[in-house]
């Protein structure tokens, strides 16, 4: 059994002061108020929060196309823990159905063993509209294959799925089945219509992948793919890339105010630049260098982004002027609430799974906790 003295506690919803959280194994067995003369404990840490889970990271230290395997998974999630990330949905970038396979097979052993941070997997693509590519090789972008797609969506059997279409690209219907197959679908790369947009709302989307990019405008005349990302009568939520290269802080500050930030998450989009000191790498097939909080190609094309959760955090507080609770919830409950478990993360009560980010008062991490276990501490390196 461990005990960690917070001088401040954020739950999940609110602010605490003096509260000692006591966990065993993977669970939280009580939170109260306690004196910190009384405590009976080593860890005394400035900031206790929901550890931060991130549905939309491609990498970290490797990048997840390059090398889709167990130890792959291994290190980005050892990577991210060092930027609170507790859990996450590792990314896999349109691709070969041979690296899909190795990508589903390694996230599905991971969920067998019960690694620590891996929550499911995201296929951002192959149903991409070509139009709004983006990064994405061009000549992996197809139709789908339900034979061979059925094969890869089994891992909504042991964990959770995400797939990220356009949906002007795939059939009618398509979206039912994949919903069907218990997959959460998200809309992104795409040049859809407002109308066909809400269509896909209604045939059982709920996400929208990195607002802004990608995506069809909001215009005086066409609301495109961000109106129907922004309506507020839809149950859908919204990734924002928070790193000031995205998405300029004016649009975060009147997205957030317009859908609220109870239906935005905070995402990376994070490629193998995270923990790494390379200033040019590979990536799928093509070079790209990192310069001042960015990754681009040759031409200027954003690749991903060098972008960790603490910092996305500290970026929402500080370029748009919401809460600090506002931007904890973004990095934490949200993303639980979109992903359907927020009876196991986003929370620090009793019974809640132990994936806690300690912080100081500038919101830099001190500690992770990675159901119960240090997933990471200063003299903790990642390899």
């Amino acid at each position: 059994m461990t005990t960690v003295f917070a001088k401040r506690l954020f739950d999940g919803e609110q602010w605490l002061a003096n509260q000692a959280v006591t966990f065993s194994d993977n669970r939280i067995t009580s939170v109260a108020e306690a004196e910190l003369s009384n405590a009976m404990t080593k860890d005394v840490v400035d900031i206790l929060a929901p550890g931060f889970i991130d549905v939309h990271v491609n990498g970290g230290g490797t990048l997840f196309n390059h090398t889709p395997t167990l130890l792959a998974l291994e290190k980005i999630v050892q990577i991210h823990a060092q930027f609170g990330t507790v859990a996450m949905m590792p990314t896999l970038i349109s691709d070969d159905y041979s690296i899909m396979s190795q990508a589903h097979d390694a996230v599905c052993e991971a969920l067998a063993q019960n690694m620590g941070g891996i929550l499911g997997l995201h296929y951002e693509g192959p149903y991409l509209n070509p139009v709004r590519k983006g990064v994405h090789n061009e000549f992996q972008l197809r139709q789908p294959n339900e034979g061979i797609l059925a094969t890869l969506l089994d891992v909504s059997k042991f964990g959770k799925l995400m797939v990220t279409l356009a949906p002007e690209q795939v059939r009618e219907g398509f979206i039912e089945w994949l919903v069907s197959q218990k997959a959460i679908v998200c809309i992104g790369h795409s040049a859809a219509t407002y109308e066909q947009a809400i269509a896909a709302v209604d045939s059982g989307a709920r996400g929208f992948t990195h607002l802004f990019n990608a995506m069809t405008p909001l215009t005086s005349r066409e609301p495109g793919v961000v109106g129907a990302a922004l309506e507020t009568n839809k149950a859908t939520w919204c990734g924002l890339i928070a790193d000031g290269h995205h998405v300029h802080p004016v649009s975060m500050r009147i997205a957030i105010a317009a859908k609220g930030c109870e239906h935005m998450m905070l995402v990376t989009d994070a490629i193998q630049s995270v923990g790494s000191n390379e200033t040019e790498m590979a990536f799928l097939g093509k070079k790209v260098m990192r310069s001042e909080g960015k990754v681009t190609t040759v031409d200027g094309t954003l690749a991903g982004s060098d972008l960790d959760m603490a910092t996305a955090v500290r970026n929402t507080i500080f370029l748009t002027g919401r809460t600090p609770a506002e931007a904890l919830q973004m990095a934490s409950l949200r993303p639980a609430e979109f992903l359907s478990i927020d009876d196991q993360f986003g929370h620090i009560k009793t019974d809640y799974r132990a994936s806690m980010v300690a912080l100081s008062e500038d919101y830099r991490v001190q500690k992770t906790w990675i159901d119960g276990r240090v997933a990471w501490e200063p003299f903790i390196t990642c390899n």
